[in-house]
């Protein structure tokens, strides 16, 4: 019996060509909707995602041959990873392949926000002149709070450190001596990271434990008048909590890739002049969305080569 595979999201032609390459059958349906996939489901071994198909129990129940969940991506949270578990359903994400695209934007956000070039792009464009009005300050010795340092973080950690700016790192599990020798970091508590840091950088999972692990207390911890980053997933920051801290000047500005719900239903977040954001392009660099192609091809390829269908 030959693997079938069906593309529920846009992936690059590249994927695509090198799985129909290695013989499987592959189906294309880039805007499938969630009740046509649950009834077609079952037709296949397994399915390739992005971040816009959700794959629920239900899907996932009705799978009856899926053995594996290709995401061409990091993100997992769009997957209901413990139905997929107790399935034994195998997923393979492409975290690497993107990490490069998402760190320079992080760094293209702190630097927006630093030197005001979302304001004195769209003064300009009115006719003005805020030469005076615009002052903004250097990236270099100012103190970046890394939040997670994952494939990620280490990129966006690696590239500021070159730029001369201070790291301190906070995540689950304390990271390697020499990792943080290599990165002239300091590993801190989430609390000091907090207190210390003059942008912080949020680049963990959507998880459980992360929901809104940046809450109103979080932000109050923060130096007034210090930056936030995130470009990892919306719901990691409470965005109630940040419109108010924005607001009131307790903040200086956000920089934001991500939002709780995509589009964002707060248009006022979005508006604020002290806030930079981009719809979710963290990925969307063209050598990012052929890489993630290919990898997640070449993942599904080899899991089936070890795999009896």
């Amino acid at each position: 019996m030959s693997v079938k595979i069906l593309v529920c999201d846009p992936i690059d032609a590249k994927g695509v060509e090198r799985l129909k390459q290695e013989g499987f059958s592959v189906d294309i349906k880039p805007e499938i909707g969630r009740d046509e996939l649950i009834r077609i489901v079952s037709e296949y071994d397994a399915l390739v995602v992005r971040s816009r198909t959700e794959v629920t129990r239900d899907i996932i129940r009705q799978g009856k041959r899926l053995k594996a969940i290709g995401r061409a991506g990091a993100g997992l949270d769009n997957i209901d990873l413990q139905a997929a578990k107790e399935k034994q359903i195998t997923i393979l994400n492409t975290p690497e392949a993107s990490a490069d695209s998402v760190a320079e934007l992080a760094i293209g956000l702190m630097l927006t926000l630093a030197r005001g070039i979302n304001l004195a792009d769209s003064s300009m464009k009115k006719g003005e002149w805020l030469k005076k009005e615009l002052e903004g300050f250097l990236l270099k010795g100012k103190t970046l709070g890394m939040i997670g340092l994952g494939n990620i973080g280490m990129r966006v950690a690696r590239i500021a450190r070159e730029m001369g700016m201070n790291i301190v790192v906070t995540k689950r599990t304390p990271p390697s001596p020499e990792l943080l020798e290599t990165l002239k970091a300091e590993f801190v508590t989430l609390g000091e990271l907090l207190t210390r840091s003059d942008i912080v950088s949020v680049h963990v999972p959507l998880t459980h434990e992360t929901v809104k692990m940046i809450g109103s207390r979080e932000i109050s911890m923060m130096k007034k008048g210090a930056f936030l980053i995130n470009t990892s997933r919306g719901g990691i920051v409470d965005e109630d909590a940040l419109l108010d801290a924005l607001k009131s000047r307790r903040l200086g500005g956000a920089g934001l890739d991500v939002y709780e719900s995509e589009p964002p239903k707060k248009p006022e977040l979005v508006e604020l002049p002290n806030v930079v954001c981009t719809p979710h392009i963290g990925a969307q660099t063209r050598e990012a969305q052929r890489a993630a192609s290919a990898l997640t091809a070449e993942k599904i390829i080899e899991f089936f080569k070890s795999t009896k269908v």
